[in-house]
């Protein structure tokens, strides 16, 4: 599939949605819980989702629409998080993260992007050359990613009372890592 910024930003502007939906009013256990040592809790998914539209996604869009590869994408903190969501509530988190995600896809309509706007290119810390179609459509994987994410450490905490039922239940076999 090739880059096509319509439907990009229809998947990226369900996201929020979809997390409130999911997560908003849940028992605590449900997003607190997290699937074992180093590990993350939904409520912390959300948090990092936070930072990237705070740090990374258009900070390097602009990088890459206004230096082109010759300045280095600032690292992204995957940790920070921990750090930035303490004392804050998950509903809190929720319309914060639903705030920020309207104005960064606001601007990104803005931009007007054209075809050849998506070939440009930026400088990744440790992958090297990107093309701004691969920093959307990774923007977009990255959020399907921590949908999975937070299905399969919910669904973690009902691992031992599903019973023999687990061998059919796929989201409880994956072999991802909540970090």
């Amino acid at each position: 599939m090739e880059q096509n910024l319509i439907d990009t930003i229809a998947l990226l502007s369900r996201t929020p949605a979809a997390l409130d939906v999911l997560l908003r009013d849940l028992p605590k256990a449900w997003t607190s819980s997290d699937e074992g040592e180093n590990t993350w809790a939904a409520f912390d998914v959300v948090g990092h989702l936070i930072h990237g539209e705070r740090t990374d996604w258009m900070p390097r869009l602009r990088m890459i629409l206004e230096f082109g590869d010759t300045q280095t994408f600032v690292p992204f903190d995957r940790f920070a998080q921990f750090r930035d969501s303490e004392g804050k509530s998950l509903p809190q988190l929720l319309d914060q993260f639903a705030r920020l995600r309207a104005e960064n896809l606001a601007e990104l309509r803005a931009l007007n992007l054209q075809p050849v706007d998506f070939e440009r290119r930026g400088r990744h810390p440790a992958l090297g050359a990107v093309s701004l179609s691969q920093l959307l459509a990774a923007w977009t994987v990255h959020d399907l990613t921590h949908l999975h994410q937070i299905s399969r450490i919910m669904a973690h905490q009902y691992r031992d009372a599903v019973g023999p039922w687990s061998k059919f239940l796929g989201v409880l076999q994956c072999a991802g890592h909540s970090a």
